[in-house]
């Protein structure tokens, strides 16, 4: 479909009758699609959730009626109309919902979770509201390649109470961005009427982000499409975000099933005098409409039919889509004794420089990354050498990794910083139900190249909200990519890397090693994610630690060296995916095994390792595993409480001592 197909007149009856009947063609399909997908579930040959647009078909088509191929939108739980008027075929929808190896997301999303990013959809969404910084992301992507392309991220009334509405839509102002926020309002949160769950109407929030607001009726296509023509035309030609509030119903529950006690059956009736179809109906031939039924039933039935033939996916096929193969990259050469020294820091910033020259689809964005140049001066310069490229947000931890989220999956390489560890826990559903899933559940069509810096450190009293190792619950999100550096060049190495990499990966910097001096590699210079290295060779005991720790370990290391205990170190670089060959083959060799870091003791990396040990190296253990990692108590302030929570060298040394006596 080219845009001029899709021009309508500037009033709501200058449409020409073939237009018309295209949009209730559409709507048909939407209908049509959403009653029999009620019979299947009810029947059993839908399983899951299913939450049905029945009476909402207007604002969908409507909405998707200005919209060209590159053009993008994100969805909701209730997608189904969305993504049908954006272009879907209604078979492999029908197969997907089935749960069908052939379905649009091989069986992976179901109802919730639809996407197609090569027709421009980018996913409905089980979580309330996570599709607007996703929008975000989408629409960054069309701005920074500058092709004049739009986003239209639908909602409901009841996402606007929800964070991650006012941080996308503030970002969005903020960047001047082409992006719609449109918002279908069918009067019910889930069962709560919506005069129960705000108190300022669209139009005021609108103007409280100074963007344009619009009112249209959602159940006449014709008056969304004439509303809908006019902002995207203003958004091509540089305009920036839209708030449209498109007034509709649902006939159905909030979900099959639903015995909807909320609202009186005269409500729905009434509903239903206001059919979109029939509003449609009444301005084409009944012919003609009838015509059109006809054709769409029998192709409704015709993919029923093709997705009941088909197979559901094979057990074989659980761990297909989790992440995409990475790149081979081989462990690099020693570096040479009189190579140059620098500092983490400025491995940080001369990786990120690296790739920002190098690949022009990569961009860095996060709190005062730009002008401020970070918190601790790492990108500083970056953005008046990469216009544009290195951009600062607002304080909005989830629009910030939403952004990247859906900036990567419209083909960019976003670098985001979260500016401390503890904060991740402010957008964990970015990582935890997005970034890590996006690519399973839609069976493989979303890439997810993307890579979220962030630091941590205890030992200088920043106290139990600046000083959290959260690794272990990163590393526990099937699909995510953690990684944790331990020395300048391996910062260097490891970063390039996972910004390379087709899989989100958290990359984890030790602010306390910022000033650590070490070697400078060569500017290709770069280490497999995934490796663990022997850092130092030992025969009586396996010592295994990461990131700042990993030098205790050494220092540790080389104490015991002069009492006659020989240590094996290795630093595991990347948490996960976890390098089991190399401890495994280390613990062959040693029979022994002490785990240190810095993160609490109970339920952590250390124990995971320690069951590993346990179930596949028991034959060679000679000794018990043990951890050395602070007790399961928050950060203390007070540095003589902090003292003896971290461990230290010492502490490490004294629990090598014991084990290497048994």
């Amino acid at each position: 479909m080219t845009q001029a197909s899709h021009h309508i007149g500037t009033g709501t009856g200058t449409a020409g009758t073939d237009q018309l009947l295209e949009m209730y063609r559409r709507m048909r399909r939407i209908r049509r699609f959403e009653e029999r997908a009620s019979d299947l579930y009810k029947a059993t040959e839908i399983p899951g959730f299913l939450h049905l647009s029945i009476g909402q078909e207007a604002s969908a088509v409507g909405a998707c009626w200005p919209l060209g191929a590159r053009d993008g939108i994100t969805s909701t739980h209730r997608g189904h109309g969305h993504v049908l008027a954006k272009g879907l075929d209604s078979a492999s929808m029908m197969a997907e919902l089935m749960g069908k190896d052939a379905g649009t997301c091989h069986g992976r999303g179901g109802s919730m979770h639809i996407a197609d990013p090569g027709l421009g959809i980018y996913g409905a969404n089980g979580i309330v509201g996570a599709g607007l910084p996703i929008a975000a992301g989408v629409a960054t992507a069309a701005k920074l390649r500058a092709a004049g392309d739009v986003v239209v991220a639908f909602f409901g009334d009841g996402a606007v109470a929800q964070g991650m509405f006012h941080e996308a839509v503030n970002l969005a102002a903020v960047w001047d961005l082409p992006v719609v926020f449109l918002c279908e309002n069918n009067h019910y949160s889930e069962f709560s009427p919506a005069s129960e769950q705000h108190r300022a109407p669209l139009s005021a929030r609108a103007a409280g982000y100074g963007i344009e607001y619009q009112h249209v009726d959602g159940n006449d296509v014709l008056a969304v499409a004439q509303t809908m023509t006019g902002v995207v035309a203003r958004l091509r030609a540089g305009g920036g975000p839209v708030l449209v509030e498109a007034e509709t119903y649902r006939w159905h529950g909030h979900y099959e099933g639903d015995p909807e006690r909320y609202r009186p059956a005269e409500e729905v009736a009434a509903a239903k005098e206001r059919d979109p179809l029939l509003i449609a109906r009444r301005q084409l031939d009944t012919a003609a409409a009838d015509a059109v039924d006809e054709e769409i039933d029998k192709e409704i039935e015709a993919a029923i039919e093709w997705a009941r033939s088909l197979p559901e996916p094979a057990p074989e096929t659980l761990h297909d889509y989790v992440s995409a193969p990475r790149l081979a990259v081989a462990e690099p050469a020693p570096l040479p004794a009189d190579a140059e020294i620098f500092r983490s820091m400025d491995a940080v910033r001369l990786a990120l420089e690296h790739e920002l020259t190098a690949d022009p689809s990569v961009f860095v964005a996060g709190i005062d990354v730009g002008a401020g140049g970070n918190v601790f001066g790492l990108t500083r310069g970056l953005a008046q050498a990469f216009p544009g490229r290195v951009r600062d947000t607002p304080i909005s931890e989830s629009a910030i990794v939403g952004t990247a989220v859906g900036a990567a999956m419209a083909g960019m390489k976003p670098v985001v910083e979260i500016m401390y560890m503890d904060f991740i826990g402010v957008c964990l559903d970015m990582l935890l139900n997005q970034a890590a899933k996006l690519r399973f559940m839609t069976g493989g069509r979303a890439s997810m190249p993307l890579v979220v810096r962030t630091q941590f450190g205890a030992g200088r009293s920043s106290g139990s909200q600046h000083s959290q190792s959260l690794e272990a619950l990163l590393a526990h999100i099937p699909g995510l990519t953690v990684v944790m550096p331990s020395n300048p060049a391996d910062t260097y190495g490891l970063l390039r890397a996972a910004i390379q990499d087709p899989n989100p990966v958290v990359f984890v910097e030790n602010r306390l090693q910022y000033g650590l001096k070490g070697p400078k590699p060569p500017a290709d210079h770069l280490i497999p994610l995934g490796k663990a290295k022997v850092i130092r060779e030992g025969t009586d005991i396996t010592l295994v630690s990461w990131s700042r720790m990993v030098q205790d370990a050494l220092a540790a290391a080389e104490l015991l060296g002069g009492e006659g205990i020989s240590v094996e170190v290795i630093d595991l670089r990347t948490i996960a995916p976890l390098d089991r060959e190399t401890v495994l083959a280390s613990l062959a060799k040693t029979n022994r095994l002490v785990i240190a870091h810095e993160a609490v003791r109970d339920f952590g990396v250390g124990a995971e390792l320690s069951a590993m040990a346990v179930d596949e190296g028991f034959w060679h253990l000679d000794a018990p595993v043990t951890r050395v990692a602070p007790p399961s108590v928050p950060a203390p302030y007070a540095p003589s409480l902090e003292r003896v929570w971290l461990p230290s060298r010492d502490t490490i040394a004294d629990t090598v001592r014991r084990i290497a006596a048994v």
